[in-house]
């Protein structure tokens, strides 16, 4: 099978795509025939060295992927080969085929594309936990999405419609901004332009928003403390803009609000419950048409380095994904 490797340290250009043997699934695992792939900026992180796992080399990244299962391993009674899948693989998705344990491993409806399930669990998994289960948001709540138009960011603003809530979208142009609209923004800031506090003080008549998801860092984030409600809740998911902000404590005291890390990874080895239950939910409301995945771009395996960088750069919105066709 084809696989893309990394064999050193280093960026999307210094990958090769080879051929390497087909693996069998162990005990409690199965074999996934992959049909496309999702991108996360923890990809890149991965093969540069500076993610929280190190594979052994040489490896494939791709944290998830989706295909159809080709074989099962001893004692896995959930799964069957035919069956169409989406797979949270920590690594190794892109490949023709991935071996993972079948607890990782979701089947989805006849109805979803295996580009859009590819590009479905991180993104939705991550917001669908930090909203639902981290910040406990409610309907009515005011949120506030920063990197709205992203892969996290635009299923955040897709989630908090959901679930009832008042959401202000934050991105760095109108085109953005649209988009983020379209998938259920009520108020929209174009911060390249706007000052993000005084926009959601003056959205809010004052009172700030009671949750925040910020997957950006820096800048938003420092905004983030001084826009932010009377025990509201901060959601830190990570840090695009480069910059690993510092929080004043004396704004925390003030505004009596919690700063809320979410690691979605971490719970598949912590907690996996609470993965399985949020994974349900969205399966369940994918099926109800409650959410429509927006892939901007499908890239063929060997096109991945130029993938890598356009994800990279931002110039992207929503998720890309691989395909191995």
């Amino acid at each position: 099978m084809r696989a893309l490797l990394c064999t050193k340290w280093g960026g999307p250009e210094d990958l090769s795509l080879e051929t390497i043997e087909t693996k069998s699934p162990g005990p409690g695992e199965v074999r996934i025939a992959i049909r496309a792939a999702g991108l996360n900026f923890a990809d890149t992180l991965m093969i540069a060295g500076k993610y929280q796992e190190r594979p052994e080399f040489p490896f494939s990244p791709g944290l998830e992927a989706a295909g159809e299962v080709v074989e099962c391993g001893q004692g896995v009674e959930s799964l069957a080969p035919g069956d169409r899948v989406m797979a949270v693989l920590g690594h190794g998705g892109f490949a023709e085929e991935a071996v993972t344990v079948a607890e990782r491993v979701y089947k989805i409806p006849q109805s979803m594309p295996f580009e859009e399930a590819a590009g479905f669990p991180v993104a939705y998994g991550t917001s669908h936990v930090a909203l639902r289960h981290r910040a406990k948001l409610e309907a009515g709540e005011t949120l506030v999405v920063h990197g709205a138009s992203g892969g996290v960011g635009l299923t955040a603003v897709e989630i908090g419609a959901a679930l009832g809530a008042e959401v202000i979208a934050c991105a760095s142009n109108p085109e953005k901004l649209a988009l983020a609209k379209k998938y259920g923004a009520s108020h929209l800031i174009d911060y390249s332009k706007e000052d993000i506090r005084e926009r959601v003080l003056e959205i809010t008549d004052k009172r700030g928003a009671n949750v925040i998801l910020d997957p950006v860092g820096g800048d938003a984030f420092d905004a983030s403390l001084r826009c932010i409600a009377w025990e509201g809740r901060l959601l830190v998911i990570g840090f695009a803009s480069g910059r690993i902000p510092a929080a004043p404590a004396n704004y925390i005291l003030l505004k009596n609000c919690s700063l809320v890390g979410v690691v979605w990874g971490a719970y598949l080895g912590r907690d996996p419950e609470v993965v399985h239950r949020s994974m349900e939910e969205l399966i369940e409301w994918y099926g109800q048409g409650k959410l429509k995945p927006h892939i901007s771009r499908a890239f063929p395996l060997a096109e991945a380095a130029e993938a890598m960088k356009s994800m990279m750069t931002r110039k992207s919105t929503g998720k890309i994904v691989l395909t191995m066709d």
